[in-house]
């Protein structure tokens, strides 16, 4: 199931069904990424609730309609939320989605029953995207084949290759990243220019935080932010890279199902 929902400023964004019943379990993808990055995950999931993903803007399905502050990101997941009457829901979030996540759940905590959040931190002040951006403009602006994806963002964590892959369109002269880059830097820009702190001192839902040992992402902050939020469980994970979901798929669902089994009732 793929729909649009509509919502106030006139952006059509694109919601993902992938299965099962109950309570909605809500999964946010990472920046550069789209719903259908959670397929494998999705899987085991759909035994627990309702899954369904979300096309962030300028993401996936989702056009690229400004401004790219963290507001208005989390403003369409509430829009779409009570569209589709899914409260209360479990979010699951990785890396931008984990901020948009727990912001959504700061906010709003009668829309979410619970919280996993994989790699991202409330502070990167200081830090800029550029590396990051010149990394992708060093690439070409269409790849021959979706192998060719793999190959080119695939070193040295083969993880990044194929969400990457899952993450473009084929077009006349080749496939094509669905998201500009360019555009994701400017929403990390905005990272390096925000303390996020308030808003997780704010939190009091069942919270699982995922920090991957060998990400720079988290910095190490993810263990404060379990220091910080009422009853939050931390788990490092070794030899992982940022898509920590992919690189240790066994480790990921046996902690989130847990989390699941324990914070919340049967549905």
């Amino acid at each position: 199931m793929r729909i649009n929902v509509t919502v106030s400023d006139g952006t059509k964004i694109a919601v993902r069904g992938f299965g099962g019943t109950g309570r909605t379990i809500l999964l946010l993808h990472g920046l550069m990424g789209r719903a259908s990055t959670w397929w494998r995950v999705s899987r085991w999931l759909a035994d627990y609730g309702r899954v369904v993903g979300v096309d962030a803007r300028g993401h996936g399905d989702s056009p690229a309609t400004g401004a790219w502050r963290t507001e208005r990101f989390v403003a369409d997941l509430v829009e779409v939320i009570e569209a589709l009457e899914l409260a209360p829901v479990v979010v699951i979030g990785h890396s931008m989605g984990g901020l948009h996540g727990w912001e959504l759940a700061a906010l709003r905590p009668d829309l979410v029953s619970a919280l996993v959040v994989e790699d991202m931190a409330p502070d990167h002040r200081g830090r800029t995207p550029e590396s990051w951006t010149a990394w992708f403009a060093a690439m070409p602006p269409a790849f021959p084949s979706v192998a060719a994806v793999r190959d080119a963002f695939g070193w040295p964590w083969p993880s990044v290759g194929d969400y990457l892959a899952e993450c473009v369109r084929e077009g006349p002269d080749g496939y094509r990243l669905l998201t500009d880059p360019t555009e994701a830097g400017r929403i990390a820009a905005e990272w390096g220019e925000r303390d996020f702190w308030p808003s997780v001192r704010q939190l009091r839902c069942p919270t699982l935080l995922l920090e991957a040992a060998e990400s720079p992402i988290a910095s190490a902050q993810m263990a404060e932010m379990s220091r910080v939020i009422p009853g939050a469980r931390h788990e490092r994970i070794p030899d992982t890279g940022h898509l920590l979901h992919d690189d240790a798929p066994d480790r990921y669902r046996k902690l989130v199902t847990e989390f699941l089994e324990l914070a919340l009732p049967a549905p």
